[in-house]
């Protein structure tokens, strides 16, 4: 197991600990905007206006208008009919389950599915690649009998090995039976198919197939919330339910700074892809890593790369992931914040790893 570093402040290009500074390529910041000193400033101007929280159920009588105002923003920013915002992204995930669950629909997983989209702790995923999966999946649903409601829970990307899924197989689903494909966006919005929509605009249409996306805003978008992506008819039942009604919702001041930082947004991702531009000249080179052009993370199955580049100042992400039971996995994450020296760093260390 990795030595755990406790710190006492925001990671950003660097991080402190025990009298020594290092590179920070891990998190999940992709955009860079919990660091970013205008999007900071834009959260104390939404502090000042609503406060540090609104412990209130969105259903009920007395309601904020920056919810839908946001909401808006983000059904605009992403393509989908509409958005509905919680708490977390797990709730996200959760909101949607528990209503498929009520509906007595058969849940069917993808290969590393996100624990916010579980049926429960007992979930079994596929150990298959996407592709492999998809085409059994087809294969086998084409000979079912049909009626049966059936959801298909998949993550939109594969953030762990930096691989892109194809969602071409969605057009070849039985048209005979009803269908919910909940696709997981958390490490997609903000940064997936080079812009910042995420996977929404990636799957085509299919009449008997409900297009349901969720995820954290607490990656790319950088706000502490979770986002369900759908249409009106999809999001009005959720509204309806226990799991929307009773919980708390993002904290304002934060939608307030998101529907006003649409200029960050864009630098964000326009200083990432360039960052991008170097990190895949730099480390791709090596033949160490996995990764999906301009993608942020670079996986390698080497994980002793860890201890060598903390020994010469740069921190990378390498822990179990999703369960400390799961193995440990090794990959550098690139953000909008780093600079081209920071960048340059990483890669110097990485070919003394490599090269000698």
């Amino acid at each position: 197991m990795s030595e755990i570093f406790t710190i006492d402040h925001l990671p950003g290009r660097t991080i402190a600990h025990e009298d020594r500074s290092y590179l920070f390529f891990s998190g999940t910041a992709y955009l860079g905007l919990p660091q970013h000193p205008t999007f900071q400033q834009l959260l104390v101007e939404g502090i000042a206006r609503y406060g540090t929280s609104f412990g209130s159920s969105r259903n009920g009588n007395l309601r904020l208008r920056i919810y839908e105002e946001a909401e808006a923003k983000l059904a605009a920013m992403t393509g989908a009919p509409q958005a509905l915002t919680v708490s977390s992204g797990m709730l996200a995930g959760q909101v949607v389950v528990n209503w498929l669950r009520s509906q007595q629909t058969r849940f069917i997983y993808g290969p590393q599915a996100h624990p916010a989209i579980w049926d429960g702790p007992g979930v079994v995923l596929p150990a298959l690649s996407f592709a492999d999966w998809t085409a059994q999946l087809v294969d086998s649903l084409r000979q079912e009998p049909p009626g049966e409601h059936l959801a298909i829970l998949v993550n939109s990307v594969d953030a762990v090995r930096s691989g892109y899924y194809s969602f071409d197989w969605v057009a070849d689903l039985p048209d005979d039976r009803p269908i919910t494909l909940v696709v997981d966006d958390s490490h997609g919005l903000g940064v997936l198919n080079n812009g910042i929509a995420g996977v929404w605009p990636q799957i085509r249409p299919k009449a008997n197939v409900n297009y349901i996306v969720t995820g954290s805003l607490a990656k790319g978008m950088g706000l502490p919330g979770g986002v369900v992506l759908g249409t009106a008819a999809t999001l009005a039942t959720l509204r309806e339910t226990a799991f929307f009604g009773a919980c708390s919702p993002v904290p304002p001041a934060y939608l307030d700074a998101f529907t006003k930082a649409g200029a960050l947004y864009t630098e964000g991702r326009e200083r990432l892809r360039q960052n991008l531009i170097l990190a895949e000249k730099l480390l791709m080179r090596t033949g160490l890593f996995s990764h999906a052009a301009g993608y942020p993370i670079f996986f390698t199955e080497q994980d002793d790369l860890y201890p060598f580049l903390l020994e010469r100042g740069v921190f990378v992400y390498s822990f179990a992931y999703p369960t400390a039971a799961d193995r440990a996995n090794t990959r550098v994450v690139i953000s909008a914040f780093h600079t081209f020296e920071d960048i340059q760093a990483l890669a110097n260390a990485v070919y003394a790893y490599v090269f000698g």
